[in-house]
């Protein structure tokens, strides 16, 4: 079996938090999406947005984060939640 891919993503309390932050990274050049949030990683929070980041990106992210004092709930390592032949039926 293949070694999964981890991804990462920046959950939040609520979509404002992720479209602000989502507008600084863009605004830095750090790559970044919008995604649903994973049910397995969301828990209590309401909020359905999560921005999806590659590895090599986290750092740059956190110090956007940590620059523009941005919102966010957490930041969650995951593996295997983008699958390319999903929904292929051919």
């Amino acid at each position: 079996m293949a070694e999964e891919h981890v991804r990462y993503y920046i959950l939040f309390a609520n979509y404002e938090q992720g479209l602000r932050l989502h507008d600084l990274l863009d605004g830095e050049n750090i790559p970044n999406r919008i995604a649903p949030a994973p049910r397995s990683i969301q828990g209590e929070l309401s909020c359905g947005m999560s921005l999806l980041l590659e590895p090599e990106a986290v750092e740059a992210a956190r110090a956007c984060i940590e620059k523009h004092q941005a919102e966010y709930h957490a930041i969650v390592p995951l593996a295997g939640q983008i699958r390319a032949k999903r929904d292929k039926y051919c």
